[in-house]
């Protein structure tokens, strides 16, 4: 069975009710995801999450949940729960992404309790790493991104290897002013990451999915890289007409048609 490649964006903080049911709506009978080759998903602010999830629920994407606590209850106020995230719906909970660990003060400690709680509950952890401009600049971007996806995983099961994805999104790509990282520079930092993860139960790689500036013009050759497992799109993808035009061009670019 071939292993898919992922395509997928997080709308961030954006989207009201309207705007998320429009999109999601907008997925729905798509053939494109039916593709056995490509696996798409699509990470709704928690406001919109249980109306994506419903929208959704007999098409072969997936939904993710943007952040949660590690918590299953409790004073924790303004957070969300694991099992209030599955309750939703969700397939997928998005953790550690770059914004929650510059604004919020995530730690990587913090991180891998979230990782641990996600698998507990049946959630597939999606872990956002990446180095930042100046640790690019010293030389330590492979180290910085290495230590991340260790601690992330510390303690987690053999067992539950499959269920886990990882996303590296260097700091300095991401956002409005971002610079998409070159596919040679991608395909580097990929390799580092694979060789420290460990395989799978089933001797297969952890998938590593690129995101940061990822474009129209960018992901063809993002796409061919082997090393890279899929495309954790931004506002390249926060219309549904963009998400379908990357998901298009990668079917083409990765297996030829």
């Amino acid at each position: 069975m071939t292993t898919p490649f992922w395509v997928g964006t997080s709308w961030k903080m954006n989207k009201t009710l309207d705007e998320a049911a429009h999109y999601a709506q907008a997925l729905r009978g798509v053939d494109l995801f039916r593709d056995e080759r490509l696996q798409g998903f699509v990470i709704p602010p928690f406001t919109a999450l249980h109306h994506v999830c419903q929208t959704l629920a007999d098409e072969p994407l997936m939904v993710g949940a943007q952040n949660m606590h590690w918590a299953e209850r409790g004073a924790f106020t303004g957070e969300i729960s694991p099992p209030m995230v599955k309750d939703c719906g969700a397939d997928i909970v998005e953790l550690g992404h770059s914004e929650r660990r510059e604004y919020f003060n995530e730690t990587d400690a913090a991180i891998n309790l979230k990782v641990k709680a996600a698998l507990a509950h049946g959630l597939r952890p999606l872990i956002c790493v990446g180095e930042t401009a100046e640790e690019k600049r010293l030389g330590v971007a492979a180290d910085t991104v290495i230590r991340q996806c260790r601690i992330a995983l510390s303690d987690v099961a053999d067992e539950d290897l499959d269920k886990v994805l990882i996303a590296y999104e260097p700091v300095w790509a991401i956002g409005e002013h971002g610079t998409p990282a070159t596919a040679d520079y991608a395909g580097w930092i990929h390799r580092h990451i694979h060789e420290a993860l460990p395989t799978t139960p089933q001797g297969t790689s952890i998938p590593v999915l690129y995101g940061g500036s990822v474009n129209l013009d960018n992901c063809a050759a993002l796409a061919t890289l082997p090393e890279v497992s899929g495309l954790f799109i931004g506002r390249s993808a926060w219309q549904p007409e963009g998400l379908l035009a990357i998901a298009e061009r990668v079917v083409t670019a990765r297996f030829g048609n």
